[in-house]
């Protein structure tokens, strides 16, 4: 069988698509984050985020002088990567800063906050660690949506109620888990790693 220019390019799609596994989320009007969100005060942490501050050092030192609790530490570390990631766009089957889905940007979120590698993919992520009840939420669970279409969705939980993920309409951002859409499609959470090991993770790889 000859399979044409065209034809080749359309498999390629597919498989990319197939690989993501991530779903598609219709424009959100209520999930914004606030305005003071970054300026406010976190438990245990002196002066809240500093937005003008380094996304990497100014968690890193909460980390070292570890007088916060590790979920606040956590907390921080992912702050600074939302730092760097937000406004990318989406693009399902992307991987870097020109476009990135769901389940990549928790892989690389993963791998440069905890150095933890996760697989690539929504459905393989949704195995990874332990179930945990969505009022036990902690800064650094996963979770997962399943809104209509062919895939679901995944982001990390920041806490203060917020996750952070990337959106099909608005790109990398933080969204609210009680906005209306994503609270009717909430599916579960998991937990890969305790906040502790979590924390110690991101203390190790600032010492790096």
């Amino acid at each position: 069988m000859v399979v044409t220019r065209s034809g080749r390019a359309l498999m390629v799609i597919v498989s990319l698509a197939l690989l993501a596994g991530c779903a598609a989320a219709p424009r959100e009007s209520a999930s914004k984050a606030p305005d003071d969100y970054f300026a406010r005060q976190l438990p245990g942490l002196p002066g809240g985020w500093d937005p003008m501050m380094s996304p990497v050092d100014n968690p890193l030192s909460q980390v070292r002088s570890l007088h916060a609790p590790p979920p606040a530490l956590v907390r921080q570390a992912l702050l600074a990567q939302h730092e760097r990631w937000v406004g990318t766009p989406y693009r399902l089957g992307g991987t870097s800063r020109r476009g990135i889905d769901c389940s990549a940007l928790v892989q690389h979120v993963f791998n440069d906050t905890f150095r933890l590698e996760l697989p690539r993919s929504t459905g393989e992520q949704v195995h990874q660690g332990t179930p945990i009840a969505r009022d036990e939420l902690q800064a650094g669970d996963l979770v997962f949506f399943r809104p209509p279409g062919a895939y679901d969705h995944v982001g990390i939980y920041v806490g203060d109620g917020y996750f952070l993920h990337a959106s099909t309409s608005q790109g990398v951002k933080l969204s609210r888990l009680e906005n209306a859409y994503w609270r009717r499609h909430y599916w579960q959470a998991r937990r890969a790693l305790e906040p502790t090991q979590l924390a110690r993770r991101v203390a190790a790889s600032g010492e790096g």
